[in-house]
């Protein structure tokens, strides 16, 4: 798959998103959990394109464009609520390029949103900072916050409280993306949850983090989508630096050393999953 177009005056990325760990701690009075991961972000996704028209619209193309609604979505609610804040009644002709699967565990909506915010900030000439994105940002979901600076970062609370882990060194390895097609509920994920504190996150490099830390969704998910074991062990066979589920998947990562690597293990997840997708980037 091509990565999107970067750099363009009209269009944005909306870059794939994974938790390299997710610690679950407790669910809170108001239907969230309090939890603590790490994002990372590859360098490629969804694009989002705008041009000036009357009114916000959006139409939507892509590979898994099919059944996303244009008006009943985050996009548009992301635009919305900019306008609002903004105090400004602008429009804009949007367009979405869905080349991620849509409820797999690696940003989706949330990324989609926060680069409607990026490029709607750019395009409506508003000068908000990335920061203040953010702060808009988080009535839209748990996620989105995270997804506007795309950059890698702990959050905590319910993802919210974010801080930047400047020089990760991440940019060393390519990352596969391996998903079976299966779309899983993110309530449904969490709801499975076996409410067990199974401790925070660790002190270390942001590698010992991830590799000492868990994916707490990852259990539910398994029980769900029995075929994520196989995922799971066809990526392990090939040997990567760490895999692990996603944010509640079902879409699974893995860590390679080089390009070579991860183009191995892309071709043997596809040869033994019939209709999975793969996708293979870089960390920003």
């Amino acid at each position: 798959m091509a990565g999107p177009v970067l750099g363009a005056a009209d269009s944005e990325a909306a870059y794939a998103k994974i938790n390299l760990a997710l610690h679950v701690r407790k669910r809170l009075p108001n239907g969230y959990h309090e939890l603590e991961t790490i994002f990372a972000f590859l360098d490629r996704g969804d694009v989002v394109s705008v041009q000036p028209g009357k009114g916000l619209n959006l139409k939507i193309g892509g590979p898994f464009a099919n059944g996303l609604s244009c008006t009943d979505n985050l996009v548009i609610d992301a635009a919305r609520r900019l306008a609002e804040v903004s105090g400004i009644a602008a429009g804009a002709r949007l367009h979405l390029d869905k080349r991620l699967p849509v409820a797999s565990g690696i940003g989706g909506g949330s990324a989609d949103a926060a680069a409607t915010l990026r490029l709607l900030n750019r395009f409506w000439g508003l000068d908000h900072s990335l920061d203040r994105l953010a702060e808009i940002a988080r009535p839209l979901g748990a996620d989105v916050p995270a997804c506007v600076l795309s950059e890698t970062c702990s959050g905590a609370g319910i993802g919210q409280d974010l801080t930047a882990i400047p020089d990760a060194g991440l940019g060393r390895y390519s990352v596969l993306l391996v998903n079976p097609m299966v779309p899983v509920s993110t309530a449904d994920i969490f709801a499975a949850w076996d409410g067990l504190d199974r401790g925070g996150l660790v002190a270390g490099d942001i590698l010992s983090i991830a590799e000492n830390g868990r994916n707490d969704l990852q259990a539910p998910a398994v029980a769900m989508v029995p075929m994520l074991t196989v995922l799971l062990r066809l990526l392990e066979d090939c040997e990567p630096v760490m895999a692990r589920m996603s944010g509640s998947g079902a879409t699974c990562f893995a860590l390679f050393e080089t390009l070579a690597e991860a183009q191995k293990a892309q071709d043997h997840c596809l040869q033994a999953m019939d209709g999975a997708w793969a996708m293979i980037g870089s960390f920003r």
